[in-house]
């Protein structure tokens, strides 16, 4: 039995919830973006079915425009009437014709109530580009940049509350060493300035997983000018970039290897906390989880630079232990972004045409709304085994919120049932929430033909006075929701 103690350690943000939005193969264009005079309903462009799902899972943030891609956009090109194609280098090779540009961002965010984490162009673009679109997106007066935005149709300006000074610039970002890009970082987040009231948090270019160096270097020489640095970490199930495996074929070897790989988030996060800890020790610099999910194998027949894959039951269990990670580090981690929010790696929705199926990540994430913004519970857990674990198979996370308890645990194993059991701090009052998702087979997934195949169903609880307790199928995710007396 767990034994849930009365007080908290901190504060769950809710941009840990946060999206990734990509210029990478049906991600924007299908996925979001279809156009005004489509036949799939649309609201200005925008999907309607789309906005509407990740409005349910109260999605904080997107992420946007890469990604790889960011370091090769050049924003002038997506503003205007007359738009200015150029090549997709990175993804495919394909023409991008810079219809979705930074009108159509900020119209996607006032549609789903989020707020924007913009990525800037440190590999291929100039100081002044980046200084400019600063100015045209967040400038009110009549200076150049300004006057631009507003010809093209925008009086006021909008609020920018993240910009990222380049996407992996040890990598497709430009293949920078560390000290060199904290010495860019630096010139280049001078020009990142604030117009008015609201601040822009800015956020560095982090670590590749393991590289300690990286975060070691960037924090000696660029710390006191950044709000946030950030990490990239996926899970592969062989951990070998030339064959990852395959989204649905595998067994249960390769299912437990994913679960092992995935679990590595949680020695990244302390590692790379401890270095940020020696020269940051108030924790006022986020580290910021801004790519993580499963990466596969395409599925047969598809692009291969489109990175098109399909989820099943085993991402919603990374998707869950993912998060309690998430959650147990959150002092430090107060954002992260899921790739990618459509059609892209671990996505929240597919979609077909004018067809849309939610992924069992999106139930997921429909599951853990209520974290979102709570104050996280530490839990004891017996010695010898990983913090939040449930047994040698299970892992939770607890949360309070508005006078309630939310607990959200997964059982990651094949084999056997997991006996849930909680000892609230007082007698449980309501039973506000009981849902379960889990599937016919660990590789369950759902099709256009099949979208209900992984879906939310009603969990049995028991509950006799203070104490809560429920069963966990193999590969399951479940959270339940409880009010209790103080």
């Amino acid at each position: 039995m767990v034994a849930i103690p009365s007080d908290s350690t901190h504060r769950i943000d809710r941009r840990i919830y946060g999206q990734f939005a990509e210029h990478l193969g049906r991600c924007i264009y299908e996925g979001v973006w279809v156009g005004a005079g489509s036949d799939i309903p649309n609201k200005n462009g925008i999907r309607t079915d789309v906005v509407d799902a990740l409005r349910h899972i109260k999605v904080p943030l997107v992420r946007w425009p890469g990604g790889c891609f960011a370091d090769e956009y050049h924003w002038l090109k997506g503003v205007g009437d007359e738009r200015q194609p150029m090549v997709n280098t990175h993804w495919g090779g394909v023409v991008e014709s810079n219809e979705f540009g930074t009108h159509e961002y900020f119209e996607l965010l006032n549609q789903l109530d989020a707020e924007a984490y913009i990525n800037g162009n440190v590999g291929s673009g100039t100081v002044a580009e980046m200084h400019d679109w600063i100015e045209y997106m967040t400038l009110d007066s009549t200076a150049p940049m300004a006057e631009l935005r507003k010809r093209h149709g925008r009086e006021q300006p909008w609020k920018v509350e993240f910009f990222g000074v380049g996407n992996e610039s040890w990598g497709c970002g430009g293949n920078m060493l560390p000290l060199h890009y904290a010495n860019e970082y630096r010139k280049f987040q001078t020009y990142v300035r604030q117009y008015g009231d609201a601040p822009i948090t800015k956020i560095a270019c982090g670590a590749n997983s393991d590289d300690f160096e990286w975060t070691d270097v960037l924090m000696a020489r660029a710390a006191e000018h950044m709000d946030g640095l950030s990490l990239h970490y996926y899970t592969l199930p062989t951990g070998e970039w030339n064959g990852k495996g395959s989204a649905i074929d595998f067994d249960d070897y390769a299912w437990y290897e994913t679960i092992r790989q995935t679990r590595r988030m949680e020695e990244l996060l302390r590692r790379h906390g401890a270095i940020m800890d020696k020269y940051d020790p108030a924790k006022r610099v986020s580290l910021i989880v801004d790519e993580w999910g499963t990466w596969y194998d395409v599925e047969p027949g598809t692009n291969p630079g489109f990175l098109y894959q399909q989820n099943t039951v085993r991402d919603a269990v990374v998707a869950a232990l993912n998060l309690n990670t998430f959650h147990r580090h959150g002092d430090r981690v107060r954002m992260t972004n899921i790739a990618q929010m459509v059609n892209v790696l671990q996505a929240m929705l597919l979609t077909d045409g004018g067809n849309l199926v939610k992924t069992p990540t999106y139930h997921v994430f429909d599951l853990y709304t209520d974290h979102q913004d709570a104050e996280f519970v530490a839990t004891p857990v017996p010695a010898g085994t990983t913090p939040g674990a449930l047994g040698t198979e299970g892992d939770f996370t607890v949360s309070r919120k508005d006078g309630a308890l939310t607990i959200s645990a997964t059982n990651w194993g094949l084999g056997r049932e997991l006996e849930a059991d909680f000892e609230l701090p007082g007698a449980a009052t309501d039973l506000l929430r009981a849902q379960i998702l889990t599937g016919a087979r660990a590789n369950s997934h759902n099709t256009f033909d099949r979208p209900e195949e992984v879906a939310l169903h009603d969990l049995a609880v028991r509950i006799d006075g203070s104490r809560v307790r429920f069963t966990l199928p193999p590969h399951s995710v479940a959270t339940v929701r409880v009010a209790h007396a103080e």
